[in-house]
């Protein structure tokens, strides 16, 4: 900040400091939403940035990069708990789960958590952590706040919660039932070939469908038309091939088959629903940047660092779902949180804020100034 001096009275005073979004910090809130953005869109462990800083000259702790990034991602944490809520509003959700390493166990192994990310309706993502993969995390995440269609892989835990839980109908993937069969390529190619044609074509009439933008009842009517009676032939083959006496119970090509056969009913929801997607693609997309940060930043220390990177990821993510410079949103948003009233936080959510604040986000102090210089 620049120093000035009084000739007259020679006192020296300084220009008063701007307001930060974090108190006590010299941080600027383009540094902050900069240091998410590298880390978690662009995958630079702090340490890495670290020592880019330091190769420009910058002095910084990287003690003080961690502490500002764990505090500024809890400023956004509201934002997330809002879209969360708008995503179990849906009447399809797609969901699934990815391992994190996350905090020490014992003799200092790191402890595996799950990410489980949740897909709606209005192309938001929110990834809700959880230290165990077990069934309880999707009771106490739907159970209360969702009805409707899950479309998930063939994990049991989501057709169990399906079953015991009312107004709730399971979909399941047709891609994960493909990579099944392609397992079994290389020991019965004819067979699995025969399998692919099948789901290929099923395939082409939903690109059929969507060349053509049809929608609503007249792509459930083309479905049942043009998808259904490709679907009977397909089980009926299955059940078939299942009855080969040369495949034995570990037989790979058995397994594909019985994967298929024991989850029929929830394959062919899509067929009535027209809302419901042939499979989860539109949510592994998302996985795709916690695996890529999982190869560079490796592990979260604890189970809140872990749950910090879910919040973030959830803000990015979505962000990109709605062509959103993440880094113009974070700047904004770090900025009018303190100013937005607390019950319209919902506003504040990517979606919405493309609609309400996009034309003119609030830039940081440094932009501000270095825009006025040109």
């Amino acid at each position: 900040m620049p120093v000035i001096k009084h000739k007259q009275t020679q006192v020296v005073k300084s220009t008063a400091m701007p307001e930060q979004v974090l108190d006590s910090s010299i941080a600027d809130v383009s540094l902050l939403a900069g240091l998410l953005v590298d880390k978690f869109l662009y995958h630079l462990p702090l340490y890495r940035q670290h020592s880019r800083m330091s190769l420009q000259g910058v002095t910084v702790s990287r003690a003080s990069l961690t502490n500002w990034t764990k505090r500024t991602i809890e400023l956004l944490r509201p934002i997330v708990e809002a879209q969360l809520t708008n995503v179990l509003s849906s009447k399809i959700l797609a969901m699934d789960e990815t391992p994190i390493k996350a905090s020490r166990g014992e003799k200092g192994k790191m402890k595996t958590g799950y990410f489980w990310p949740i897909y709606g309706e209005d192309h938001e993502v929110v990834f809700t952590f959880n230290e165990s993969r077990g069934r309880q995390h999707i009771e106490d995440v739907l159970k209360q706040h969702f009805q409707g269609t899950l479309i998930t892989d063939g994990y049991s835990a989501y057709a169990r919660f399906a079953e015991q839980t009312q107004g709730v109908t399971h979909a399941q993937c047709w891609v994960h039932s493909r990579r099944n069969f392609i397992e079994a390529e290389s020991i019965d190619k004819h067979a699995v070939d025969h399998a692919l044609d099948f789901i290929g074509r099923l395939y082409k009439i939903e690109a059929h469908i969507a060349d053509k933008k049809l929608a609503d009842e007249k792509k459930r009517e083309h479905r049942l038309t043009h998808s259904k009676p490709i679907a009977d032939d397909f089980f009926v083959w299955c059940a078939q091939q299942s009855q080969r006496q040369d495949l034995t119970p570990k037989h790979v090509l058995r397994k594909a088959l019985n994967y298929v056969l024991a989850r029929e009913i929830e394959l062919r929801v899509f067929l009535e629903d027209p809302q419901v997607p042939m499979d989860t693609n539109h949510l592994e997309r998302e996985i795709r940047p916690i695996t890529l940060g999982r190869k560079n930043w490796l592990f979260c220390w604890t189970e809140l660092g872990a749950e910090h990177v879910g919040l973030i990821q959830s803000l990015i993510s979505t962000c990109k779902l709605h062509d959103i410079n993440p880094n113009t949103y974070l700047t904004d948003v770090l900025q009018r949180i303190s100013i937005h009233p607390a019950s319209q936080v919902a506003d504040l959510t990517p979606r919405l804020w493309k609609e309400k604040f996009a034309k003119n986000p609030l830039r940081s102090v440094l932009q501000r100034k270095a825009e006025n210089k040109h």
